[in-house]
């Protein structure tokens, strides 16, 4: 466009374009807040209750009792712990228990730990869908029974989990040194690796141990189950010390 044909600008309008482009960083902010206080409605009451309000959020919090439990909880409960277990089941968990416990005792010297122990993971592992002995067999082979131990990596426990799985299943609080609650975790996350692969067992152990497309991992547990916490096995040894 020729320049006489240009629009021509007021000298108002040159004016704001020049203020505009001298006008410091902060300037539209500063007018945004101006405007913003000037189109404010005059203080009322509820103004005082919110500054009030603020005030004790500053003040020292005080622990709140939780509230009363329902009664029905209790019922629930004492109904849940006084219904009879089945038989066949009994039998098949000291059958179990029997079969593992002389394996167990080359890593756990304590007669009332082991026994813990084979209980817990005996019922984590029903919990999960997972067999047990498969349980004791990536134990062993992740920390040989040490409930505090910690890999240069980072894991943590029995069955070596990585904190930032507590932010993904539990609470901040949780301590992956507990025993119980480090195989609350490890079941659970072994069942999730099985689920997503569908079944197949050295994919799921080779995505617990973060190593996928490699087999050595999913070897060595698979070996240590062979070996050591095969139930007939274990019989078998039962038998010959009797």
């Amino acid at each position: 466009m020729p320049p006489w044909c240009r629009r021509k600008r007021s000298s108002t309008s040159c004016a704001r374009r020049s203020a505009a482009r001298h006008a410091p960083a902060g300037g539209a902010t500063a007018l945004l807040a101006v405007i913003w206080l000037a189109a404010a409605p005059p203080a009322a009451a509820d103004d005082h209750d919110f500054l009030d309000s603020l005030e004790a959020r500053q003040r020292p919090l005080l622990v709140q009792p939780l509230p009363a439990a329902p009664h029905t909880l209790r019922t629930t409960l004492d109904e849940a712990l006084s219904a009879p277990r089945d038989a066949a089941e009994i039998w098949a968990a000291r059958q179990w228990y029997n079969a593992m416990e002389p394996s167990l005792s080359r890593f756990v010297k304590d007669a009332e730990r082991r026994g813990q122990l084979l209980q817990r993971i005996y019922h984590e592992a029903r919990l999960a869908r997972l067999p047990p002995e498969l349980v004791l067999a990536v134990i062993q082979v992740e920390s040989a029974f040490e409930p505090q131990a910690v890999s240069s990596a980072g894991a943590v426990g029995l069955m070596q989990i990585m904190p930032f799985w507590i932010r993904e299943l539990g609470l901040p609080a949780d301590d992956l040194k507990d025993p119980w609650r480090n195989l609350r975790y490890g079941c659970t996350i072994l069942a999730h690796y099985l689920a997503v692969e569908h079944g197949d067992l050295t994919r799921a152990l080779a995505r617990y141990n973060g190593s996928l497309g490699k087999s050595w991992y999913p070897e060595r547990v698979m070996r240590a189950w062979g070996r050591h916490w095969r139930p007939d096995a274990g019989l078998e040894r039962v038998t010959v010390q009797r």
